[in-house]
């Protein structure tokens, strides 16, 4: 069975990236458990954040100039 041409898709291909795994960890300010991505974490309590070079894998690039 065809797809009718109007159903195509004719932009580019979506890359596939690995999922982020969900992390946990005690915030560093108040305590709270607070889950993250890839160890990347913001606590809704008290408003810590890690940085963003703390986390478990480099964040993905874009395509879109600076």
């Amino acid at each position: 069975m065809a797809i009718a041409p109007e159903l195509e898709w004719l932009g580019r291909p979506e890359v596939s990236l690995p999922h982020p795994e969900i992390t946990y960890i005690g915030c560093a300010r108040c305590g709270t458990q607070i889950a993250g991505l890839d160890g990347r974490y913001a606590c809704a309590g008290c408003g810590w954040v890690n940085d963003w070079s703390e986390g478990h894998s480099p964040l993905p690039e874009t395509d879109r100039p600076a």
